[in-house]
């Protein structure tokens, strides 16, 4: 690259209306945002004033993307949004189904302004079928889709993890996913696509290990049983004995080989993939060696020793590690209102391209300005759409 040229952005040229309220949409548009895309929030005039750590959620899904008020229940409002919709690539909504049509700016409507538009739609169960309208939240998608009562430790209750899996993984990623694919496809035919999204069939697509179990033994396995949720000694976690975890995951006979000559427990190299109550023996034997000795001990002791063990850390612990700083996974960013803080960095990285945040955008900065002015409207048009409550 010539020196003093910016690097190109994946998604440069590229915009999207947000219409979503919740945690899917936004963090769908945010890997947007991060790759370059032109993202503008369309949120309601009145927010929810959010508490402190809300505050600062928002400021962190907020990243690289521009704000704007509209009254989407005034027809002013709508003939706004779809005026900024006819110059658009993309537009992700995340409400219940239906709601976007009785406000007039669902796929068809914005279809007919615009041909090419990629309109996804992220919901718990999708947009049609007889669950298509229940309400829910994370746990509930991750109930409905078989893979809570996978999660767990044998004997104990379902785990709610904290990291929102159907939310975040399921519904954002997914999004992601079918949103490029149809955004190829309507550059080079010049016609968009609807994008369905449910977030409880992206997470039973992705239970692929509980299905083969289903398909082979004719059910799954109970929780904390299966090949890779406890069933075999090798991959689970084991306690030290300062109450801290270590996770190990020697699955590849050399591995399972190294932790047993680690261990002193040669004797065991072949009981590698056992089950049953073989396992759970062997389980016990390894829980009793790793309970003797400390996290700090189990950390000398596997430092340089190359079978899949490490420690289990706090999130300050792993933004700390020399890989997460040699990644540059933890960037440093300003906030006039809340000050210096923490945020991710986006999880990729690609040739000749750099993903620089901007200073963060605040939960109530508006860029109607900007914007509205960019689409033709003039400043007179603004402040009247301003005065009479349209826009903010």
């Amino acid at each position: 690259m010539t020196p003093g040229l910016s690097r190109p952005k994946p998604l440069a040229h590229i915009r999207v209306l947000d219409l979503s309220r919740l945690l899917p949409g936004a963090m769908a548009t945010l890997h947007l945002a991060n790759l370059g895309a032109d993202v503008i929030a369309i949120r309601s005039l009145t927010p929810e004033e959010p508490s402190d750590q809300r505050k600062l959620l928002h400021l962190m899904l907020s990243r690289n993307k521009r704000g704007l008020g509209i009254d989407l229940a005034r027809e002013e409002g709508r003939e706004l949004f779809l005026q900024l919709a006819r110059e658009s690539d993309i537009v992700v909504g995340g409400v219940r189904p239906g709601v976007v049509d009785r406000l007039g700016i669902g796929y068809d409507t914005v279809q007919r302004v615009n041909p090419r538009v990629v309109y996804c739609s992220i919901s718990g169960y999708g947009q049609d079928g007889p669950d298509r309208l229940r309400a829910g939240h994370d746990i509930n998608y991750m109930a409905a889709a078989g893979v809570a009562e996978q999660i767990g430790v044998r004997g104990g209750a379902p785990a709610i993890p904290n990291l929102q899996i159907a939310d975040l993984l399921g519904g954002s990623l997914t999004a992601v996913m079918g949103i490029l694919a149809a955004l190829v496809d309507a550059q080079s035919r010049g016609v968009g696509r609807y994008v369905d999204i449910s977030m409880t069939d992206s997470l039973m697509a992705h239970s692929v290990l509980a299905l083969s179990a289903m398909g082979f033994f004719g059910q799954t396995a109970p929780r904390g049983r299966d090949l890779l949720s406890g069933g075999m000694p090798c991959y689970g976690y084991y306690q030290t004995s300062d109450g801290r975890y270590l996770a190990v995951g020697a699955l590849e006979r050399k591995f399972w080989e190294r932790l047993c000559d680690a261990l002193g427990r040669p004797d065991l190299k072949s009981r590698h993939l056992v089950n049953g109550a073989e396992a759970a023996r062997i389980r016990g034997e390894l829980e009793a060696i790793f309970g003797a000795q400390t996290a700090d001990h189990w950390t000398r002791v596997f430092q340089d020793l190359d079978c899949c063990v490490n420690l289990v850390l706090t999130l300050e612990e792993a933004i700390a590690r020399e890989q997460a700083v040699a990644r540059r996974m933890v960037v440093q960013s300003q906030s006039d209102e809340i000050g210096s803080f923490l945020e991710f960095a986006p999880p990729l990285t690609m040739s000749d391209f750099q993903c620089n945040p901007d200073s963060p955008r605040s939960c109530g900065e508006s860029h109607a300005v900007e914007i509205l002015g960019a689409a033709g409207f003039s400043a007179a048009q603004i402040e009247a759409f301003r005065a009479a409550r349209i826009v903010s």
